[in-house]
């Protein structure tokens, strides 16, 4: 079925009114506390969304973009008689029907009619003509992002603002939480390594909200980009969240930010784990368990046994064989590792990455290389891990190379920083 097929059939399988009946059932319950986290969106609707009265709004969502009732933003605000004006795509599309690296196109919503304008792979200016065109004047951002600098929804956000400084535009982010906490960890990323999947220099795990990297940007960044700063820019702030927590932590229930990302174990794995796609290895697309299982035709038991006897804090792994059902080594039968999150608090995903590569490269020399594009150095920001690991560093050199820059970007983020 291809996307409009599913699109329309998915529209026809649940109607608006049933979106109403859901949502009235939503407000009946907010008036009890929840425990854990309550998100932007959830205070806007628990007011009927009557925060939008009078505007022309433009909608920067996915399939994230929920109610606790798992109702989507969208169709609440429909139900609500508080329609947006047009809703924005991000990569995988509005209703996430589309894989890695695709989008859904431009169309017209069958559900509620309204029309979706695809954001994906666009520059700032072409997003502000479609700004232009939709006749919005209030771009509002609802994405859970999963904390990692190559995720590329924040990059979306950031050309989301830029287009809205072109045209003049509010901007608003309902926020969610950071699912793998508040601490920033990695590398910096290279100016001169931008792209999409990252923009601008931020580290790798970044460790901030939607709408704290909104502030950061916007005082940061968007002057030099865009000729000014945004004319208003509104967060509306997560009650109930810290910054060391975990998505565990929040009482939300997990909506796939993207096809290759099922858990909340792999969100957690992800900002270090990524990082294989830049080599000939299988990053798990394909599997039941993408950035959880690596590997690649070839490797045997001895990775698993190598990476256990490092003793890296949080996880173990367990030797592991698998085929791909699509992306890297397709009905190829590999060998590998999976990874088994015994503590999520004392997990660190981009040193087990490092010491993954590290160790593939000293136990299977013959079997691992990067991707001949280099993309690695596009994930890791820089020309630096993979010139250190081919020369031979150690695990504890890789990461000790980062270190000042990770403390200055720490210095530089805290004055944007929304809770503690």
């Amino acid at each position: 079925m291809d996307r409009r097929n599913f699109l329309m059939a998915s529209a026809m399988a649940a109607p608006l009114m049933g979106v109403g009946a859901a949502t009235a059932s939503a407000d009946e319950e907010r008036g009890h506390s929840h425990r854990g986290t309550t998100t932007g969106a959830e205070s806007l609707a628990a007011d009927g969304w009557r925060r939008f009265r009078g505007r022309k709004v433009g909608i920067l969502t996915n399939p994230t973009g929920v109610l606790r009732d798992n109702t989507h933003i969208v169709d609440s605000m429909v139900a609500a008689n508080m329609p947006p004006t047009a809703v924005f795509g991000p990569e995988h599309g509005f209703r996430g029907t589309a894989q890695a690296g695709g989008s859904e196109g431009d169309y017209l919503d069958p559900r509620t009619q309204i029309p979706v304008y695809d954001t994906y792979t666009l520059t700032a200016a072409k997003i502000a003509d479609q700004f232009r065109k939709a006749g919005i004047d209030l771009l509002v951002f609802d994405i859970a992002d999963i904390g990692a600098r190559f995720y590329t929804y924040i990059w979306s956000m950031y050309n989301a603002m830029h287009a809205a400084v072109l045209t003049g535009i509010d901007f608003m982010v309902l926020d969610r939480p950071n699912p793998v906490g508040g601490t920033p960890y990695g590398p910096m990323l290279d100016p001169a390594f931008s792209s999409g999947v990252g923009r601008k220099p931020i580290v790798q795990q970044h460790g901030m909200t939607a709408g704290e990297l909104a502030r950061f940007f916007d005082a940061e960044f968007l002057p030099a980009d865009a000729g000014g700063r945004l004319r208003s820019l509104e967060i509306v702030k997560l009650k109930g969240w810290r910054r060391d927590d975990l998505f565990s932590d929040t009482g939300l229930e997990w909506v796939l930010p993207s096809p290759n990302v099922p858990t909340p174990e792999t969100a957690l794995a992800y900002p270090g784990t990524c990082l294989f796609e830049g080599t000939v290895f299988s990053e798990g697309r394909g599997t039941t368990r993408p950035f959880e299982i690596i590997g690649a035709p070839g490797i045997d038991w001895r990775w698993a046994e190598a990476l256990n006897q490092a003793g890296l804090p949080g996880v173990r792994f367990r030797e592991h064989y698998f085929a791909p059902t699509f992306s890297k080594w397709v009905g190829k039968v590999c060998g590998g590792v999976q990874l088994h999150i015994t503590d999520e608090r004392r997990f660190q995903a981009i040193r087990t990455a490092v010491t993954m590569l590290v160790t593939a490269k000293q136990v299977h020399p013959d079997v691992f290389g990067w991707r001949p594009d280099n993309f690695i150095d596009k994930l890791s920001g820089s020309t630096r891990l993979r010139t250190m690991i081919d020369a031979g560093a150690t695990v504890n050199e890789v990461i000790g190379a980062w270190r000042d820059e990770l403390a200055a970007f720490a210095r530089l983020r805290e004055q944007y920083l929304i809770y503690r």
